[in-house]
């Protein structure tokens, strides 16, 4: 065996283990730049072209080689749903991106599971305050602290479980990841899980804290209340009544899987240089809830649709993921979705990074106004959407000031 001298090892374990914290996140830990002024806001009320406007933000990542392609889903008051596309979805054909196009949604996922688990609740098969002890069998070995979890901490990042069970494994597919981008996730099935849930222990103060591990259980323990696989639920409750045919779990079974986007290295895999293809990632069952997910911008528009519309089979659920449980709390204030308060505006949105993608969501429910940015590159930086959602927003309540001012009920 090979021993490295214990001062270099322990820096060693300390930075990877920064490093994999950082990584792996989602919402909060992206980078937004948005307008602390009404100036843009002013230039987008004066400026009928969207089409200019969208350009102005999206054309230069592609122009600086910050991501070989990138589509935009823009949802406006009026209902109407406009789309952008920009680059290829594959170097190597220079297929062109299109509306249509699949993409890995990776974080986007607990979303979708968020409602799934809130229509459950809704119909009575689940409560929110259900604890895991109640959701697995009487034999299976749970710590203290794991058998007091319940269904609203696990989808609100409450309930102590870390972004990823840190052990010498997941460090040293980490440090592979740097260098090949493999999935570092791939140890995380049901015994590893339900082995780390043995002896786990929560902190002595409980934080939002987001857990990407913490979805991946309630997607399993969601299956197990309800003896189907989260696809069937996924079909039953979101994809059929909205009509999402190209959104599920497994790549191969999605219709229309050939108009694919690729993964490409951006800010992450660290030491493989940027634009260079990566490896998908393939997830356990265990996590299919937290990071599977493939979908396109025409769908997640859809899904985001729903939010103004209301469906009436799915109003209750929406409304419920909307609901701020932990004030002021912004890595989980409400069911998967991160709420914000900038410029006026009131934002709702979920991030997705996963190795080659990074994917973007927003709501603006005030404004019944919506957001889908996707890329083919793991970028920190989420700021189109975002900023996007806030300026049209700002740019709908100057309209609305210029329309009273002038006497005219808008």
């Amino acid at each position: 065996m090979f021993w490295l001298p214990v001062p270099f090892l322990a820096r060693f374990c300390v930075l990877s283990a920064l490093a994999c914290v950082l990584l792996t996140g989602c919402g909060t830990l992206s980078k937004f730049q948005v307008d602390t002024s009404d100036s843009e806001a002013q230039r987008y009320a004066n400026n009928s072209n969207l089409q200019q406007e969208v350009d102005g933000l999206a054309q230069p990542l592609i122009e600086h080689g910050q991501t070989p392609g990138l589509v935009l889903g823009v949802l406006l008051a009026n209902g109407e749903s406009r789309f952008y596309s920009y680059g290829v979805a594959d170097k190597t054909t220079n297929q062109p991106m299109n509306p249509d196009t699949l993409f890995d949604i990776g974080s986007l996922s607990k979303g979708f599971l968020g409602v799934i688990t809130a229509q459950l609740v809704d119909e009575g098969v689940l409560s929110w305050d259900t604890t895991v002890a109640e959701l697995l069998p009487p034999d299976v070995p749970l710590s203290a602290d794991a058998r007091k979890i319940t269904v609203q901490q696990l989808a609100t990042h409450t309930s102590g479980l870390p972004r990823q069970p840190f052990t010498l494994q997941t460090l040293s597919y980490f440090m592979e990841y740097l260098f090949t981008g493999n999935n570092f996730y791939r140890h995380f099935d049901r015994e590893f899980t339900l082995n780390y849930l043995a002896g786990f222990e929560a902190p002595s103060k409980v934080e939002p804290a987001y857990s990407n591990i913490g979805y991946g259980l309630l997607g399993y323990l969601v299956e197990r209340r309800t003896g189907k696989t989260l696809e069937t639920l996924l079909s039953e409750k979101i994809i059929q009544p909205l009509g999402m045919a190209r959104t599920g779990y497994d790549l191969e079974h999605v219709t229309g899987v050939l108009n694919r986007a690729y993964g490409y290295a951006g800010d992450q895999p660290k030491f493989i240089p940027r634009g260079s293809a990566v490896p998908d990632w393939q997830f356990t069952e265990l996590m299919k809830g937290s990071s599977a997910m493939y979908s396109n911008a025409r769908d997640l528009l859809a899904f985001a649709k729903a939010y103004m519309d209301k469906p009436s089979s799915m109003e209750p659920a929406l409304e419920d993921t909307l609901r701020i449980r932990i004030p002021r709390a912004k890595e989980a204030a409400a069911i998967a979705w991160v709420e914000d308060d900038i410029n006026q505006q009131h934002i709702a949105y979920q991030i997705g990074l996963v190795a080659g993608y990074t994917s973007f969501i927003g709501l603006d429910t005030r404004h019944h106004q919506a957001i889908v940015v996707l890329q083919n590159s793991f970028n920190w930086s989420a700021n189109i959407g975002y900023q996007l959602l806030v300026r049209l927003g700002s740019a709908q309540d100057i309209r609305q000031r210029l329309a009273l001012a002038q006497g005219h009920v808008p």
